[in-house]
């Protein structure tokens, strides 16, 4: 039998008629919040055109997916009290399709991800042109997403989270963060392979449920997690942590000024095996990404 360590994760994704490749260095996914109350940039974007002009800045700046949400997963907890309000699956599908839509024809080459863990958002998303779903439950809640996206051949994201879809927490105990994680994703990507997704793309979900320091080892130990074979994704851009790490006379770093630690993170995260990065911050990230490969590439 093979080491687990030994195994790669393939080198790019199918996303339905889209092949996306991994083989070239770390993708970057550019995040578009549909959301009136997202942490960083809640409604900024809440018109079709909007939405459009914004998807259209991030791919000119190197995006190669477009992740759009239509409802903030905001935890809840000390960092952000109650968390975000649930939104109807309605309100979801009505902010989102219109957007899915306009990328979809504005720009053909650009694959449209879409942030939910509704089985029902997730089909109308399908339905509209998506190429992959950004499933924050891990499937830990039934597999109706992961089957209507094997439908069609679109990629699927697991990510780790805590609690229950509708309550979200921040925090949560562990015993070993980095191995009680790496379970669980073990777990929620074989139940997405089971439904029949070809292309499975895993997230330890560095924010949801987890204390700042098992942020910080896991992306600090974000190699262990090539063991599943699967590309990994990594969402770090200006979420709670790298506030702290940036605090000053203990206050948190406000969000606006988190952009030079969030994109130090990044690249640690790509150091240690992630494939794709989810930011706020397209530029920046492509142009860290862009330096990083050309010094390794002159080590070859």
């Amino acid at each position: 039998m093979d080491d687990p360590l030994d195994r790669v994760p393939p080198n790019g994704l199918v996303c339905r008629d889209c092949w996306l490749d991994l083989s070239q260095g770390a993708v970057v996914m550019g995040i578009l919040n549909i959301t009136p109350d997202s942490f960083y940039d809640g409604g900024q974007y809440e018109t079709v055109s909007q939405a459009l002009t914004h998807a259209e800045a991030m791919v000119s700046e190197g995006a190669r997916i477009i992740d759009v949400g239509g409802a903030s997963s905001r935890p809840r907890g000390a960092v952000y009290g109650a968390g975000a309000a649930p939104v109807p699956v309605y309100v979801e599908i009505q902010r989102i399709v219109p957007v899915i839509e306009a990328i979809h024809d504005a720009l053909p080459d650009t694959i449209i991800s879409v942030d939910t863990f509704h089985p029902v958002v997730a089909k109308a998303a399908l339905d509209a042109g998506a190429h992959m779903i950004n499933d924050i439950s891990g499937l830990t809640h039934g597999t109706r997403s992961a089957e209507y996206t094997a439908q069609v051949n679109a990629a699927y994201v697991v990510m780790h989270s805590v609690a229950n879809q509708s309550h979200l927490v921040h925090t949560s105990d562990y015993t070993d963060v980095v191995t009680q994680v790496y379970q669980m994703l073990a777990a929620s990507s074989k139940r997405a392979k089971d439904a029949g997704v070809q292309s499975v793309v895993i997230d330890p979900g560095f924010g949801f449920g987890k204390q700042h320091r098992d942020n910080l080892k896991l992306i600090h130990q974000l190699n262990r997690f090539a063991a599943l074979s699967y590309p990994i994704l990594v969402g770090i851009s200006r979420k709670s942590t790298v506030g702290m790490v940036l605090s000053h006379d203990d206050q948190p770093a406000p969000v606006s000024d988190r952009l030079y630690g969030s994109l130090g993170m990044a690249a640690v995260a790509i150091i240690q095996g992630a494939h794709l990065i989810r930011t706020h911050d397209v530029r920046a990230t492509v142009e860290m990404i862009r330096g990083m490969e050309a010094i390794l590439e002159c080590g070859e």
